[in-house]
């Protein structure tokens, strides 16, 4: 399904996409992309950590949650896996219906995982995920999924604590590196948690 979106007309529509989401947003006023990125721009290795952080340790910690509930025979298991799963493939037709580009892609925000070196739009990388399916956030979706594994699964205040926090770190990372829209998050946190209503 991505070779019938990922091509020339495919990629003049998400920028097309990218266009009306962030209308949209500012006709809202939720449009806080480029100030939060602002307050980071002096803060090159903060930056840095940042952009490296929203590649690859999200899917990550979602992979060892829920493999960790299955480890320890947890009755959750199947309920958090369901969702995982949920949250890949359902987005599969709004990702055809509605390609969209990342914020990074306007021209007023920057591209901070290129500018660190590590250019997610050609070379290898760019085969293992879609560049223009921002819209939901798959990384807000494991977000959630990952909290609520870690929820399910420990009594611990701090590591609780943590879990609660971490869809707004994810959230706060996907902003200041400019490689998701608010409301791309909110879709992506708001199918984390209808798949964690389905049941098994």
């Amino acid at each position: 399904m991505r070779a019938a979106v990922d091509n020339p007309r495919g990629r003049a529509r998400a920028a097309r996409n990218a266009g009306r989401l962030e209308a949209l947003e500012r006709r809202l006023g939720v449009h806080v992309e480029p100030e939060l990125q602002a307050l980071l721009l002096d803060r090159p290795r903060l930056l840095r950590a940042l952009s490296a952080g929203y590649v690859l340790p999200n899917v990550m910690f979602t992979v060892g949650s829920v493999l960790r509930l299955f480890l320890r025979r947890h009755p959750d298991y199947h309920r958090i896996r369901t969702a995982g799963l949920f949250s890949i493939a359902a987005p599969a037709a709004v990702f055809y219906l509605f390609p969209c580009d990342p914020p990074r892609k306007l021209d007023h925000m920057v591209d901070t995982i290129r500018d660190g070196g590590l250019d997610l739009e050609s070379g290898p990388v760019v085969m293992l995920y879609n560049p223009i399916a921002a819209f939901p956030s798959l990384h807000m979706a494991f977000a959630v999924v990952t909290s609520a594994a870690v929820l399910a699964d420990s009594r611990s205040p701090a590591v609780r604590a943590a879990a609660l926090a971490y869809p707004g770190a994810v959230a706060f990372v996907v902003f200041t590196t400019a490689n998701h829209f608010v409301l791309d998050a909110v879709a992506g946190a708001a199918l984390g948690l209808l798949g964690l209503g389905l049941r098994r």
